[in-house]
């Protein structure tokens, strides 16, 4: 984790974890009303976790009494700095979806962005930020994108992958229309607690069944957001899904594009192929890589996906997985293929500069 192996390749990495050390830390950027109630009360914010205790991390990631990926010095060191990053998209996974009061939801969502914005985008020019919204909201979810969707290191709006209704449900039309006004990316990333089952029979019993599921639930939000014509509602919205995996993409396409052969009169207002909506408007991260065995089979992949602009260099930083970290992979695919999708994708999809002299 975090060697030297990419450092002549320039990188953006798609997916690093920003992590609120304690409530406490967002007490400057809170209402004195919810301050108070903090102390006074039970309530002590969203405390939810989308991973187990436990989870594997990344070595010393973890800094004394804070969790892991709460300390920007170790992000520098353990990531910026040893792999020549030139933008990381920092993706902070506090459960706004977890608040069911609506003015609890609205008040900590405005206080984590206040909060990422002075705390790591005023601090490390290297970073970009995926904004938190109260997704169990959509208008009010709307009204925070107004709020701080132009600031210049707002890149993305991130949207747990588990919600209480499909992405595509009219309901949230104003979060889909203020993200596309703004230009930002729509980050579906993994995890969610919206309070009900992440599987349509029901909850499971482990969480290997949910981690190991939860391809399924972003094909069901992918079909959901084609299905509703939300892709031709809104025909500049980016989407990128992140720790989604890949190599379940080339057989979704295919089954959706069949069914809808079959059953567009339901759906007139889908004019297009489903996969042609996936090509143009979806991207995916790389880490953690569902892979087949070798590189050349991940290469074959690519190709049954049709398009070599959709995947996107990411660490998932402090997060842990098996096998080579995403870095020395890039070495194993040829030249052109690693630069997209190292860097040159997620400039196109995040409108980001192009870097300076190579280090």
């Amino acid at each position: 984790m975090g060697t030297p192996a990419a450092a002549s390749r320039r990188l953006i990495d798609c997916d690093v974890h920003v992590a609120v050390p304690n409530v406490e830390a967002l007490f400057p950027y809170l209402p004195q009303h919810w301050v108070e109630h903090v102390r006074q009360s039970v309530f002590k914010g969203a405390g939810t976790t989308y991973y187990p205790p436990g989870a594997p991390l990344w070595p010393g990631s973890t800094p004394p009494d804070s969790p892991a990926g709460s300390n920007l010095a170790l992000l520098r060191s353990q990531v910026l700095d040893p792999l020549a990053v030139d933008v990381a998209i920092a993706v902070c996974l506090y459960a706004i979806d977890s608040l069911r009061n609506p003015e609890a939801a609205q008040a900590f969502a405005r206080a984590v962005n206040d909060w990422l914005i002075a705390e790591w985008l005023d601090a490390e020019p290297r970073l970009r930020a995926s904004m938190v919204v109260p997704v169990q909201l959509p208008e009010l979810a709307a009204e925070e994108i107004a709020r701080v969707g132009s600031h210049p290191g707002i890149v993305q709006v991130l949207l747990p992958v588990r919600s209480e209704h499909p992405y595509g449900n009219r309901p949230y039309r104003p979060m889909w229309e203020a993200i596309a006004r703004h230009r930002l990316v729509a980050g579906v990333r993994f995890g969610g607690a919206p309070g009900n089952p992440p599987f349509p029979s029901g909850w499971p019993s482990y969480f290997l069944e949910e981690y190991a599921g939860m391809a399924q639930v972003f094909q069901s939000q992918l079909t959901s957001i084609i299905s509703e014509g939300v892709l031709e509602l809104f025909p500049t919205l980016r989407l990128a899904l992140l720790e989604s995996g890949v190599t379940w993409l080339p057989g979704y396409m295919w089954r959706i594009d069949k069914e809808w052969r079959n059953l567009r009169r339901i759906v007139p207002w889908v004019k297009r192929p489903p996969s042609e909506y996936i090509r143009e408007h979806v991207r995916l991260t790389i880490q953690p890589l569902d892979s087949a065995p070798t590189w050349p089979d991940m290469t074959r992949t690519i190709g049954q996906i049709g398009a070599d602009q959709m995947l996107l260099f990411a660490t998932d930083y402090p997060h842990a997985h098996g096998g080579d970290p995403p870095e020395a992979l890039l070495s194993r695919v040829p030249a052109p293929l690693a630069g997209k999708i190292g860097i040159e994708n997620a400039r196109a999809l995040y409108g980001l500069p192009a870097p300076a002299v190579m280090r």
